[in-house]
């Protein structure tokens, strides 16, 4: 999301075909989610449902980042001929990025699934907080590593450039962290009890069933769904475009001579836009950290909780409780703050500005990433009830050979986790919802920048014919985006405010 705008613009793709490169991202969760989320779900392996689809999805992104990195090492190898050498060059990393998003989105799923799977109603807001705190730590580090150059640090051991050291650092994080909690997890494994052994299961029957319930949907899911559709058309062009947004400001605008003139302009764009993305990072690091104890949780909404604080801060904590906001009053005024800072993109022309308000949105993202999953969590484990035996696999339990079996229906605080039967499932079907407004988002940002700057970028586009490059005067292409995203996360601020209304029913 930080180097790789800048680097196709460098390899000389124009914004416009950019804008279709991106559809890898949504496409990729329109088909990869819902269908490994519905195939885990029914998997009997003895290594767990959702691990053996995270290590198989992290070799694959391992291999396609390394690629991508080493495209022009890896074609110029094969090809000698200097201008077939750069369109195989451009094929092969667009391949790259392909390969990447289907990848990764077996991987997310299967992260967010394990939450789902092994976490009660009650800790599932802590659960999704976790993750957004994890998210953001990581993000930290990601953008921390764009912003140093890596050269100084690394010398020539993980490449020549920028980009190259940061594939090989990714690869390198990914790698460790899913191994991390490959091991660590005590995940429910699904016992073949017999009583699906004539069941078809083949492709037919998983998309007919994920069909089936994408259109069948509970209220409540629903509601959930269409806040996502909505938010995630305005943060598609905050997440792949503000770096660049922010490296075209700071050319147009504060960049001294000398550095337009010097090299490896990518990485120019990539660290001033990751100091940026440094402090939307810290942002949503500390506001993951903080909000989720001034927030309620939504099982404390209910009429059958009662808080039972210490004896001698009772009095507080009683009078503190009654002004915590909701999670859902905390969701809407998050896409009001997104709202806020983006509608002032197309006026922004300095680097201060551009940076202040991408790291403003950090409080709305820190929340994104949490809600959404949490009230989800919730409304999954309410709905499990199902005659599936399942069984605890330990981090060192390779075979089971006498399980002892959960029944489901027996009542989810009787299990020390939910079941989460269906979770990758549903997780897979609010996917869709995440990347169909990726679809809108990208016809948008199609058409202003084949509308605004239909030419090749002048800042970074080097060798390519000037008259082939687009002209700098007017809005930003991108700020104009955003604009289009806070319009969007409007919308999505009433969309919440619906899914109250249907919860107070």
């Amino acid at each position: 999301m930080t180097y790789c705008t800048p680097y196709l613009l460098e390899l000389g793709l124009t914004k416009s075909k950019i804008s279709l490169v991106w559809v890898a991202g949504p496409l990729s969760g329109l088909i990869m989610q819902p269908i490994v989320g519905v195939v885990a779900d029914r998997s009997k392996s003895r290594w767990g449902r959702r691990r053996p689809f995270m290590i198989c999805g992290t070799v694959l992104v391992c291999l396609f980042l390394l690629l991508l990195g080493f495209t022009k090492e890896v074609v110029q190898h094969f090809v000698k001929d200097k201008e077939a050498a750069r369109s195989a060059t451009i094929v092969l990393a667009v391949l790259s990025i392909y390969g990447i998003d289907f990848a990764i989105n077996a991987v997310q799923g299967s992260c967010r699934g394990l939450i789902v799977d092994t976490l009660p109603i009650s800790k599932q807001q802590s659960g999704s907080s976790w993750a957004s705190r994890m998210v953001a730590v990581g993000s930290l580090v990601g953008y921390a590593a764009g912003a140093v150059d890596l050269k100084k640090v690394f010398g020539p051991m993980l490449g020549d450039s920028q980009f190259k050291q940061l594939t090989s650092i990714a690869a390198l994080c990914l790698c460790v962290t899913v191994g991390i909690t490959s091991w660590a997890v005590t995940e429910r494994v699904l016992i073949h009890d017999g009583k699906d052994e004539g069941e078809e299961f083949g492709p037919l029957h998983v998309l007919s069933e994920i069909a089936h319930t994408a259109m069948n949907l509970p209220r409540s899911i629903q509601a959930i769904c269409y806040v996502q559709f909505w938010a995630w058309i305005g943060w598609f062009p905050f997440l792949f475009y503000s770096t660049t947004w922010i490296g075209e400001v700071y050319l147009r605008y504060d960049a001294p001579a000398d550095a337009k003139a010097a090299g490896d302009l990518t990485g120019q764009v990539g660290r001033v836009g990751s100091m940026a993305l440094i402090a939307f990072s810290i942002i949503t690091f500390i506001m993951s950290v903080i909000l989720p104890f001034f927030v309620k949780s939504p099982d404390e909404e209910g009429p059958g909780f009662t808080p039972r604080p210490p004896a001698s801060i009772a009095g507080f904590m009683t009078e503190f409780e009654k002004y915590k906001p909701s999670l859902l009053t905390t969701w809407t005024v998050s896409h009001c703050i997104f709202a806020g800072s983006m509608i002032m993109a197309p006026f922004v022309q300095s680097l201060r500005s551009a940076t202040i308000i991408v790291a403003a949105c950090g409080i709305s993202w820190a929340i994104a990433c949490w809600a959404p999953f949490t009230f989800l969590g919730v409304e999954i484990n309410r709905m499990s009830q199902t005659g599936h035996s399942y069984g605890h696999l330990g981090r060192n339990s390779i075979e089971l050979e006498s399980p002892v079996p959960l029944h489901l229906n027996h009542g989810l605080e009787e299990a020390s986790g939910s079941s989460g039967e269906s979770s990758g499932k549903y997780l897979g079907i609010m996917n869709l919802y995440t990347t169909l407004p990726q679809f809108v988002g990208t016809g948008i940002s199609w058409v202003v920048f084949s509308l605004l700057e239909p030419g090749k970028s002048p800042e970074l586009s080097k060798e390519s014919d000037p008259s082939e490059q687009h002209s700098t005067d007017g809005p930003n292409a991108i700020g104009v985006c955003l604009f289009i995203g806070a319009v969007c996360a409007v919308f999505a601020a009433l969309a919440t405010r619906r899914l109250k209304r249907l919860q107070g029913h």
